[in-house]
């Protein structure tokens, strides 16, 4: 894309033109790039590990990342502070709820496909915890882009998910199913009170 383009466009789409990689790779970088504008719940690490994030960085911006690869993303000065300490709050109380992360780790891994980074079932995981729809709370623009997620890169998921049911809610009824500790107690779907909270529209 010539220079002139670039300039014309938002930082964030600037930011997306210069990453690399396939659909999945696009989404993570998506992921990246959102909590330092401002969008959806993650911590600017997105729940991962320094050394983890510094490498998931290099590898979809490598253009940006010559010599830090941690820094070369922060964002703008004038919002850093409110950023950093909302992302600092994130972390613990992410913290808090490690077991139940874990748990919705090891269900998407079990489904994650070839060739997809362990990375993102973590920070897919770090986005349940939030409190809104499981999209917003990722920093996607609309549910589509979560489910064009999960269809690339947890194809077993979405094929289960043939009700769309609302994605945090699934993975919740698949811990449940699982024997975990979050029990659903309506015998099928379509007795339950809160049908519509599961399949209603996410505006």
């Amino acid at each position: 894309m010539a220079l002139a383009a670039l300039q014309t466009l938002s930082r964030f789409e600037r930011l997306m033109a210069v990453a690399a990689g396939g659909e999945t790779d696009r989404h993570l970088a998506h992921l990246i790039l959102g909590p330092r504008l401002g969008l959806g719940c993650l911590p600017l690490n997105l729940g991962l590990q320094p050394e983890r994030f510094a490498a998931l960085v290099e590898q979809h911006f490598p253009a940006l990342c010559d010599s830090d690869a941690a820094e070369c993303l922060l964002p703008n000065p004038g919002e850093a502070h409110l950023l950093q300490t909302r992302s600092a709050m994130r972390d613990e109380l992410c913290s808090m709820r490690d077991d139940e992360r874990e748990e919705l780790v090891a269900l998407l891994d079990d489904y994650r496909a070839a060739g997809v980074a362990p990375e993102l079932s973590l920070i897919v995981a770090t986005g349940c915890l939030g409190g809104d729809h499981l999209w917003r709370d990722l920093g996607f623009p609309d549910r589509a882009s979560l489910s064009e997620l999960m269809q690339s890169a947890y194809p077993g998921l979405k094929t289960l998910n043939d009700r769309d049911m609302k994605w945090k809610r699934f993975f919740y009824k698949q811990l449940c199913e699982r024997g975990g500790g979050y029990v659903c107690r309506a015998p099928s779907c379509d007795q339950c009170s809160a049908y519509s909270d599961c399949f209603g529209p996410e505006e």
